[in-house]
């Protein structure tokens, strides 16, 4: 079945990095950060970091709600996160957790272990090591912000500075987003290569996923009830988290192989559906260069329904991705989407019925819905 979705609008989101062939890019594409009553779209540009307030720009507002200064280049850091009232945002870097404030003044620091696995410093700034070609592409790690935005949950390299017994581990720590007090702390047992979180409804969950390169995908499920931290892992270490649905009760996961993706229940973590790839093509298998699979990108449009880009190789080698609706609640794929103008990138979901895409330039974006709307 063919779905064609609705354009709700369509806005453009200021980068101010010219596009120049051939030439390196100054800023990421755009990235969407959501909690239950805000949606973001933030750019991370190599001096800053720019979050827009999704509602304003889809009402004709492009000006930045917040900009932050970073304290290094993107090639530098990890995943980093914007708080949901826009007083801070957290920089996850090689050596350190950076928090700045809403007027660009730095509020907290933690450093950790250097993310470059064969150097043993803790680092006191990125301009000991910014011309060194050992630590051009480290490991990375992650943070993210909890739904209230009271704690910060960063992936860290460690020992800590302060450490009695320094032991080269990677932790997961809670933070306190006004002061930097790590309140909680618990080791992961993994060797990322980069991971990311994913918020909860629930200021006291958040997931962390652990990309160990082909050595798998690590899931843990984090809570904090304000005494301890407690962490669980989920499948077996072959599920990369990609979104939680709007209601918390939901998760959605990609294998690490990519040849299925699965919609979980919280908060045992247990698989009530998973979607092969390789239904999604009419032809069979053997017809083609390599079996379609999942991206990493896809998210609950809302609680019943999710959008997912799967890829194929044809003869030449050439992947071709499609956006393809999948009902939450039956594991079944409901259609292919057809849209009636050009996209590119993979799918932003939004939880409220809509979901973004980029279009041909990736600073455009397109809010599609699968009924007729109108914005908020």
């Amino acid at each position: 079945m063919r779905i064609t979705p609705c354009l709700v609008t369509s806005f453009r989101v200021p980068s101010n990095s010219p596009r120049v062939p051939g030439s390196p890019s100054t800023a990421d594409t755009p990235a969407v950060q959501r909690w239950p009553h805000r949606r973001l779209v933030v750019i991370r540009r190599d001096d800053e970091l720019r979050a827009y307030d999704l509602d304003r720009l889809v009402a004709g507002d492009d000006a930045p709600a917040a900009r932050f200064p970073a304290p290094w280049p993107r090639r530098a850091g990890g995943v980093d996160a914007v708080s949901p009232d826009l007083d801070v945002a957290v920089f996850s870097g090689s050596h350190a957790l950076h928090a700045v404030d809403a007027t660009g003044a730095p509020r907290w620091r933690i450093r950790h272990a250097c993310w470059v696995s064969h150097c043993p410093s803790l680092h006191e700034s990125y301009e000991e090591y910014a011309d060194d070609g050992e630590h051009r592409h480290p490991d990375r790690g992650s943070c993210g912000i909890s739904a209230d935005g009271s704690t910060v949950w960063a992936h860290v390299r460690t020992p800590l500075p302060d450490d009695a017994e320094p032991a080269y581990d990677e932790e997961w720590l809670v933070v306190d987003a006004i002061d930097g007090r790590i309140l909680g702390r618990v080791p992961t047992g993994t060797a990322a290569a980069g991971s990311h979180h994913v918020p909860h409804p629930d200021p006291g969950q958040m997931g962390l996923s652990i990309g160990e390169g082909q050595d798998g995908v690590p899931l843990r499920w984090g809570r904090w009830d304000g005494v301890r931290l407690t962490v669980t892992s989920i499948g077996d270490d072959d599920r990369c988290l990609v979104d939680v649905s709007p209601s918390g009760e939901l998760l959605l996961t990609v294998a690490h192989q990519q040849g299925d993706l699965a919609v979980h229940r919280l908060p045992d973590g247990a698989v009530l559906h998973e979607v092969a790839a390789d239904q999604l093509h009419p032809r069979p298998a053997s017809d083609l260069a390599e079996d379609p699979y999942w991206d990493y990108l896809c998210g609950f449009v809302d609680e019943r329904t999710v959008i997912a880009s799967a890829a194929e190789d044809d003869d030449e080698g050439y992947g071709h991705q499609r956006h393809w609706l999948v009902d939450a609640t039956r594991g079944e794929v409901l259609g292919r989407v057809e849209y009636p103008v050009p996209v590119s990138e993979s799918p932003m979901a939004l939880g409220d019925g809509t979901w973004l895409t980029c279009g041909e330039d990736p600073f455009h974006l397109l809010l599609w819905s699968r009924e007729p709307t109108r914005p908020q």
